[in-house]
């Protein structure tokens, strides 16, 4: 299991400095989910992680600098779902996640019979055989969402980073992939850092919630210490009530406000 060190994190863009410096560590084998309205800088530090945004400070890897590693090697440790992925749209679906399996092949070598095994064991575990041979550009945004998870899956590696994983799947599909996210953690020790929407989803997947406002931490803590309805008020500017269930931990409700309803 590997762990994953923030040390002074600093993203910016231009003159906008979208994190400040932000330390923190993940244990190895920890689900952390970033929380947080729009801007927080949720994306940004997963970017950073990536190695696709410049920034400063350092991330660190089992206490291995990234920024020392080629980007072959970096990909071998961290895995990254991207929000909203290029993908193109004639290649077909198992080629595509195929490709999951560069870091682990020969500079000048071909895809070997077991990264071939690997896929198809990503497929079946995400009940994706069905769209094996089907191009991308035929699937639907949900499908797609689903293939390039499968792609960062069969990348095999110790971190995974997830950036709204779940955005758009149905409430079937969200389920299957985040138990499926669960039950890799315990068979192949990943460490999850994962930036999520649904405040709910995000408290009972998550072992840990780090939540942001402008690149800022405002609570870092388990589910049911910083989903308060007092704290997503002040961050998120909405009046919601949390019910704290004693499996699942909090389960944030947002209220219908009460409008009066015009007589027929």
């Amino acid at each position: 299991m590997s762990t994953v060190e923030f040390d002074s994190v600093t993203v910016a863009y231009g003159d906008r400095v979208a994190v400040p410096p932000f330390s923190d560590v993940v244990a190895g084998g920890e689900w952390v989910g970033l929380i947080g309205p729009n801007g927080a800088g949720k994306s940004s530090l997963l970017r950073a992680v990536a190695g696709l945004t410049e920034s400063g400070g350092a991330v660190r890897v089992d206490g291995r600098s990234l920024d020392e590693m080629s980007a072959r090697e970096r990909a071998r440790h961290v895995a990254y779902v991207a929000q909203n992925p290029l993908t193109p749209t004639d290649m077909p679906a198992f080629d595509y996640v195929l490709l999951g399996r560069w870091p682990h092949v020969g500079r000048f070598g071909a895809e070997s019979a077991d990264d071939r095994r690997v896929v198809d064991d990503v497929f079946d575990r995400l009940r994706l055989v069905e769209f094996r041979d089907r191009r991308l550009g035929e699937l639907s945004g949900g499908e797609r969402q689903r293939i390039v998870l499968a792609r960062a899956l069969a990348q095999e590696a110790s971190v995974l980073l997830l950036d709204e994983p779940t955005s758009a799947l149905d409430i079937g599909h969200q389920q299957q992939a985040l138990e499926l996210v669960t039950e890799l953690r315990c068979h192949q020790q990943l460490t999850v850092v994962a930036a999520m929407h649904d405040l709910t989803l995000a408290g009972i997947y998550s072992d840990r919630l780090v939540m942001l406002d402008h690149g800022v931490v405002v609570a870092n803590g388990q589910a049911v210490d910083v989903l308060t309805a007092e704290r997503l008020g002040e961050v998120y500017h909405v009046c919601v009530t949390v019910d704290v269930d004693p499996d699942d931990g909090a389960v944030v409700v947002v209220p219908r406000r009460g409008f009066p309803v015009a007589e027929a």
